[in-house]
């Protein structure tokens, strides 16, 4: 089963008075339990494209279904709530809130959907079990290593169990020895929890703990059957 699709779709930018092409005819589709791997060059549209699977961004023309639902037919509150539910991000600068702790950080998307956080207690310790963060639940990023903060940001994207997590060069910030932990963590989410993961990168390293590589050049989605061989953990 697809837990995404997409249906030729395109991308403009405007830059003063011209029209700047960015996608052009994407057709991708993403099985449930897969990790996909987006790798392209800078400028090769690869994190546009993420942008619009996690209906942050919209195309300028073409369909992209999540889980069966058409984006485009949405009211802006069922697609915010679909982000919410449906979708876990990870970004490379972790978009921590400095002043709470690893905990509440975590819990954020529940205060934003108004639930008790007490609720949660027992999802919050098995998450940050997973993410090995256990003795950190009362620092504040100030007091994390790039490392740590990136996996406060991996677990506030499992919060809410989501089907999908969308990654945007999450190693991008990081040496290589913490990158590779990083990548294993998001392997581990993978095969472990059954998240199908998409991440966005320019590193073959962190390719290859992906499932397949769908390489972009130029806007447009140069080879997507590429099956890895995946590194293992």
């Amino acid at each position: 089963m697809n837990v995404i699709e997409t249906k030729e779709i395109y991308k403009n930018f405007k830059m003063g008075i011209v029209d700047v092409e960015v996608l052009k005819d994407i057709n991708l589709n993403v099985a449930k339990g897969e990790f996909v791997s987006i790798m392209g060059p800078s400028g090769s549209g690869k994190s546009t494209l993420l942008y619009l699977l996690g209906a942050l961004d919209k195309p300028t023309s073409g369909q992209i279904l999540v889980n069966g639902k058409e984006l485009s037919v949405l009211k802006d509150k069922e697609e915010s709530i679909m982000r919410r539910k449906e979708m876990g991000f990870v970004f490379q600068f972790y978009n921590l809130i400095p002043n709470l702790t690893v905990e509440e950080n975590i819990l954020v998307p529940m205060l934003l959907d108004g639930k008790k956080v007490k609720d949660y207690k027992d999802k919050l310790d098995e998450i940050l079990n997973i993410v090995g963060l256990e003795d950190r639940r009362k620092y504040t990023p100030r007091e994390l290593s790039g490392g740590q903060q990136q996996r406060v940001a991996i677990a506030r994207s499992l919060i809410n169990d989501p089907d999908i997590i969308l990654a945007d060069e999450p190693i991008g910030n990081l040496d290589s020895k913490t990158g590779t932990e990083i990548m294993e963590l998001l392997q581990k989410i993978n095969v472990e929890q059954g998240k199908t993961v998409i991440q966005v990168t320019h590193s073959k390293e962190a390719a290859c703990y992906g499932t397949r590589l769908v390489l972009m050049r130029d806007g447009i989605i140069c080879d997507y059957n590429g099956e890895l061989k995946r590194m293992s953990s």
